[in-house]
């Protein structure tokens, strides 16, 4: 008897450390997102191009119980919930393969939400630099902060928030292109041909082989002013003989304000990590803090640091102090009371 009381511990110890502890439970319905972006489209052409025919689509999907959907300026959003009981997986499957039967105009491709939930929000933070500005420190985050966080198992999506949109912008003088008899579409085309890279195969050398590569890639504005646009008698016209290679970005939507009483940024760059549904939050959080350390500690540059302003970690470990001071109160309640009647 002393041997299986020994075991059912050990057995209910593990399952204990094994249990996934969230603050609040995730009561949330199975649920795809198809979102579908085409900008510059208004709200109504999105609906009637865009959300109908994604919704024709997905009428008799298997287990479907409400479908809705949400247009805006150059956004579709198409909303699924599903009966109780339907796997997560299963869903986004039967979705996936309506999807691929749906053809739309602009060159428009749907596709789905990370797995997440209502609940999926487990840390929030903001990228803080003495020496960068705001576009280096957007291209930082979307290029290394990002694809690192992403790495720990059971995070289901990192969104930006804030910051800009790197372009590569050229400044044309048009007296340029009437002297060179050059039009709009003869550089585009050029920069399109010249920005790849292209295989050689292999030469044969002996014993060794060497393979023959084709660089061409552009990795800076040096190299994008560097393109050969023609050649006028024998001598090559580059990009930068007609126009001045800046860097640029997209038109911005707005800015990203953070003030905490300490520190006032009139605009930054924010990360949302959200977490895969059905995960245990501790652990993953515990994956967020290493990846967060690691990337302060070894692989941004000096002056660059990621401040948390939102950590599910507090939350957890506040409800788990209550829930575990409340239980333990039961336990020992009943316990008297068993002692004091029966003896």
């Amino acid at each position: 008897m002393f041997v299986l009381f020994v075991f059912l511990a050990a057995v209910g110890y593990y399952a204990w450390t094994r249990l996934a502890i969230d603050a609040y439970p995730d009561i949330a319905d199975t649920t795809v997102q198809i979102v579908t972006q085409v900008p510059g489209l208004a709200a109504e052409e999105i609906e009637q191009q865009i959300s109908i025919p994604v919704e024709r689509a997905m009428n008799g999907l298997p287990g479907l119980n409400v479908m809705r959907s949400k247009n805006t300026f150059g956004l579709s959003t198409v909303i699924l919930v599903f009966d109780d009981g339907i796997e997560d997986y299963w869903a986004r499957q039967r979705v996936q393969e309506r999807l691929a039967d749906v053809e739309l105009p602009y060159n428009a491709v749907p596709g789905l939400n990370p797995l997440t939930s209502p609940t999926g929000e487990i840390f929030r933070y903001i990228i803080e630099s003495d020496r960068l500005d705001l576009r280096e420190i957007t291209d930082l985050h979307k290029w290394v902060i990002i694809p690192r966080i992403k790495q720990v198992i059971g995070v289901a999506d990192v969104s930006n928030y804030g910051g800009i949109t790197t372009q590569y912008q050229i400044e044309i003088n048009p007296r340029k292109l009437e002297q060179y008899d050059i039009t709009l579409a003869d550089i585009t085309e050029k920069i399109e041909q010249n920005n790849v890279n292209a295989g050689g195969s292999m030469l044969s050398h002996g014993d060794l082989s060497y393979v023959i590569r084709g660089i061409g890639l552009i990795k800076d504005l040096e190299d994008l002013g560097r393109i050969v646009i023609k050649t006028v008698n024998g001598i090559p016209v580059y990009l930068n003989d007609i126009g001045a290679p800046i860097y640029g970005n997209l038109e911005r939507k707005g800015v990203l304000g953070f003030t905490d009483g300490v520190r006032n940024y009139s605009d930054g760059v924010e990360g949302i990590v959200q977490m895969l549904r059905g995960e245990n939050p501790s652990r993953v959080l515990e994956g967020v803090h290493e990846a967060v350390n690691e990337l302060n500690s070894e692989i941004l540059p000096e002056g660059t640091r990621i401040r948390p302003f939102m950590d599910r970690t507090e939350l957890v470990n506040t409800t788990l102090s209550t829930v575990s001071h409340t239980l333990l109160e039961g336990m020992v309640l009943v316990v008297l009371v068993l002692i004091l009647f029966l003896g």
